[in-house]
């Protein structure tokens, strides 16, 4: 059996070939569709290594690594996914700073010059609907001694053969980065770095989290925290930036904050932001291009023996997992600075796009309690850029079912007391936009609502739960017959007999 070692995907990925949880794919596989259209009917399934890939000798693409939770679970090796939420938060108090080494890894090919970023790299094209092939994979990186790191995803377009695009969130810590660099007219040196570590794509992914991780955190020690290891970087050797060592790839390079660029040729043309389409967002709707940073690539580094290329895609739930674990801790976090000991646990459903919602569970243990659910509501609001929905129930729902969480609602929710409207906050704007009244668009802006789920701590008696008796089904019926009426139950009614009885 390999030995188990998660700084790097490489080892990660090699550590699931031992235990056989890796799918190896030898046939030859097209960047352009294929890959993506793969990754989509396998969602959720194995991790997947494709070893040829056509049009680029040498080099492996892996995708959906973490579609899986129980998967997530056995890489951080905690004892199931509801833990890896601790895991982050545990890792956010207790931090392991990254170290600065020579001769890495990610170094061990570098070119400098005729960099064509599209024919070194098998960046996927999703769909046929695509305004081109998107790098949605690779983890920025921003670090300062003495002044934090930041590590996220940003989506790219390499539209020449040396430059792209490359969109950047509202209130970002890299956008805050931009903002520093403009105000004395300079270019902002970075790496974008592919195919890092499982935990500094958790990292990368649960971005937006400025209680938690305001600007001049190092998030590269909340990786470290999450792997138990400190993440090795080192100095680029093209810009004033440092790279993540054991990365495959990373493309060395520099925003160019004088310059904005439109995403793609067809937005150009039409002179619109958001209206002509860029691949399939996280969200589930196609994004749309618009004019962003552009972005100079000044050299490609990379692994020597067959480096891997990381494929996530964004509407996926490797995406969800990519996201959520991180997020999750956060609001565990704020929610017990609220009101220690209140919260219990914190859920983002799947289909809550990892960014537009949350479920918190608490357990009110005294009459005193009652109403710090609604500051936990605001707090959520407030810990989390882009949030739309914050559901908070009593510990006796299930809030990894979704039918659950629809009983509290129906059940629990005086619409007239319980609804906290917040009639328009800065989000993120890769969701439809609101149209006002007036038919102009918000970017960015939209309403958000809480929901208190729970029960008042003065009425529980009247919330009592009926429970049904326990029953031996083999005193009337053969286990063929059981079989059968088990078939014919429907998940729902399967799991409330279990609880209910």
């Amino acid at each position: 059996m390999n030995k188990k070692d998660i700084t790097s995907a490489r080892g990660a990925i090699e550590w699931l070939r031992g235990q056989n949880d890796l799918l190896v794919v030898d046939k030859e596989v097209d960047p352009i569709y294929e890959v993506s259209g793969i990754s989509k009917a396998l969602d959720g399934g194995p991790a997947v290594l494709f070893n040829k890939v056509k049009g680029y000798p040498g080099v492996r693409i892996a995708t959906n690594v973490l579609a899986n939770r129980e998967r997530i679970a056995r890489i951080l090796g905690v004892p199931s996914p509801k833990d890896i939420k601790l895991k982050c938060l545990e890792a956010l108090h207790k931090q392991i700073p990254p170290k600065v080494i020579r001769n890495a890894p990610c170094q061990e090919v570098v070119i400098s010059k005729n960099i064509n970023v599209n024919k070194i790299l098998p960046i996927i094209k999703h769909t046929e609907e695509d305004g081109g092939r998107i790098l949605g994979g690779g983890n920025t990186f921003i670090w300062k001694e003495g002044g934090g790191s930041h590590v996220g995803f940003n989506r790219m377009h390499y539209r020449g053969k040396d430059w792209g695009s490359m969109s950047i969130n509202l209130s970002s810590h890299v956008e805050y980065h931009v903002l520093e660099a403009r105000k004395t007219k300079s270019k902002l040196p970075l790496t974008i770095n592919i195919c890092t570590s499982p935990a500094i794509w958790l990292v990368s992914g649960g971005g937006m989290l400025q209680l938690s991780m305001p600007a001049g955190s190092d998030e590269l020690a909340i990786a470290g925290g999450i792997q138990g290891a400190p993440v090795k970087i080192c100095k680029a050797k093209t810009v004033d930036a440092y790279s993540i060592a054991d990365a495959e790839w990373v493309i060395e390079g520099f925003v160019d904050t004088s310059q904005v660029v439109w995403e793609t040729e067809e937005a150009e043309k039409m002179g619109r932001d958001d209206a002509a389409d860029l691949f399939p967002e996280y969200t589930g709707y196609m994004g749309k291009a618009r004019r962003t940073y552009k972005f100079q690539a000044t050299a490609v580094t990379h692994r020597k023996d067959r480096p891997i290329f990381y494929a996530p895609l964004a509407h996926s739930l490797e995406s969800n997992n990519l996201c959520s674990p991180l997020r999750e801790a956060s609001f565990l976090d704020v929610s017990n600075r609220i009101c220690p000991g209140l919260a219990k646990d914190v859920n983002i459903l799947d289909s809550f796009k990892s960014w537009a919602g949350v479920v918190i569970q608490v357990k009110k243990r005294r009459k005193r309690d009652e109403g710090y659910q609604r500051n936990i509501i605001l707090g959520a609001f407030a810990a989390a850029t882009g949030l739309r929905w914050v559901i908070i129930v009593d510990d006796d729902v299930d809030i990894y079912d979704a039918e659950e969480i629809l009983w509290a609602l129906s059940t629990r929710v005086d619409p007239n007391r319980d609804i906290i409207v917040n009639p328009a906050l800065r989000g993120v704007d890769n969701f439809p936009f609101e149209k006002l009244e007036s038919g102009t668009l918000r970017m960015g802006v939209s309403a958000s609502v809480g929901f208190d789920a729970t029960v008042p701590y003065n009425v529980t008696s009247k919330f009592k739960v009926g429970v049904y008796p326990k029953v031996d089904l083999n005193k009337w019926f053969t286990d063929e017959q059981i079989s059968q009426a088990r078939a014919e139950q429907t998940v729902y009614a399967r799991r409330m007999a279990e609880k209910r009885n």
